[in-house]
C-alpha cells in the first residue's frame, strides 16, 4: 500500500502529499493547472530543504520530490491504493471531486477526506464502498505538525479505522480519534477562540500584535490566532465557522463582520500576501 493519490495541489494538499513522499511512500498529485502544480513544487521543495537543513530528513530532499508526480486528468490517479481528498474547503467542491473519483476506485481503494469541518458521513455517500471512507485529517503545515485527527463515518468499517489509525503512526504522526461531529475535536474549540480574537480587534480591544502577544505570552501558545488565521486561510476560517454554526445552530459561532469583510476584499492571509498582518 505504498501509492497515494492527493486530490488538491494547494496549500494542505501539498503538504500532505510531502509527508508521504518523506515516508517512502510514491504520491500522485492531481489539481487543474499547471501554474498550481508549479506552486505546488516550489512550496515542497523550499519545505524539504528547510527539513534538509535541518537535519530532519535522511534523504535529499531532490530524491524525496522525485517520488511525486503532478496530473491533471483524474482518470490518472487510477491503480493508487489510497487516495486522500484535500480540496478546499467548500462541500460543493469536494462532492464534485469525490463523485468524479468515484468512476477510478475499486473494492480495495481506501479513500480519506482532509476536511477539516464536513461531515464524513455525508461525503461517503458520493463513493461505490462507503465503509472504505474515512477522514484523515492534517493539521496545517501538515510537514512540522504532529497531530492527525482520524473520524469514522456511519458506514466506515473498523478495518478502514483501523488502517488509517496506523498509517498515521506510518507517517510519523499521532492520531486522535473523534466522533463525526462538525468541526470535530480541534476546530470545534480553535476556529471559536480565532473568531474571539477578531472580534477583539474589531471592538479594538488592542492590535493585531498585542492581540498575539497576548496569546503567546500568557497562553503559551507558539503562534497567535490571528497570526494563525492568516496561515489557515481567512477564507477557510469563515467557511469553517458557517459550517459549525449552520450545523450546530448557535449564534456562538457566528463569523465576526471583520472577518467576512476580509474575506469579501480578497484578504485572505498569507497566501493572498495580506490578512491580519501583510507578507
Amino acid at each position: 500500500m505504498k501509492n497515494v493519490a492527493v486530490l488538491g495541489a494547494g496549500q494542505m494538499g501539498s503538504g500532505i502529499g510531502e509527508v508521504f513522499a518523506e515516508n517512502g511512500y510514491r504520491v500522485k498529485m492531481y489539481d487543474l493547472s499547471e501554474e498550481i502544480f508549479e506552486k505546488s513544487r516550489n512550496r515542497i521543495y523550499d519545505s524539504l530543504k528547510k527539513l534538509e537543513g535541518k537535519c530532519l530528513i535522511d534523504r535529499k530532499a531532490e530524491v524525496i520530490q522525485a517520488q511525486i508526480s503532478y496530473h491533471a486528468d483524474i482518470s490518472e490517479l487510477a491503480g493508487a491504493d489510497i487516495f486522500v481528498e484535500s480540496a478546499f474547503e467548500n462541500f460543493g467542491i469536494k462532492t464534485n471531486l469525490l463523485y468524479k473519483l468515484a468512476d477510478f476506485l475499486t473494492p480495495s481503494s481506501l479513500v480519506a477526506s482532509n476536511t477539516s469541518s464536513y461531515s464524513i458521513t455525508s461525503l461517503s455517500r458520493l463513493l461505490p464502498w462507503p465503509e472504505k471512507f474515512i477522514g484523515f485529517h492534517f493539521m496545517n503545515p501538515p510537514p512540522i505538525m504532529d497531530l492527525i485527527e482520524v473520524i469514522k463515518g456511519l458506514y466506515t468499517s473498523e478495518q478502514t479505522f483501523d488502517f488509517f489509525w496506523e498509517l498515521a503512526k506510518d507517517l510519523k504522526k499521532i492520531p486522535i480519534a473523534s466522533r463525526n461531529s462538525p468541526g470535530f475535536v480541534l476546530n470545534r474549540i480553535l476556529i471559536p477562540m480565532i473568531n474571539e480574537a477578531i472580534y477583539a480587534l474589531y471592538e479594538r480591544v488592542s492590535t493585531p500584535e498585542q492581540i498575539d502577544a497576548a496569546m503567546k505570552l500568557g497562553a503559551n501558545h507558539p503562534m497567535g490566532p490571528l497570526a494563525l488565521a492568516d496561515l489557515i486561510g481567512l477564507d477557510t476560517v469563515l467557511s469553517i465557522l458557517k459550517t459549525l454554526q449552520k450545523e450546530l445552530g448557535e449564534n456562538k459561532y457566528a463569523p465576526c463582520p471583520m472577518l467576512e469583510d476580509y474575506v469579501r476584499k480578497g484578504w485572505l492571509g498569507k497566501k493572498s500576501k495580506k490578512g491580519f498582518y501583510e507578507y
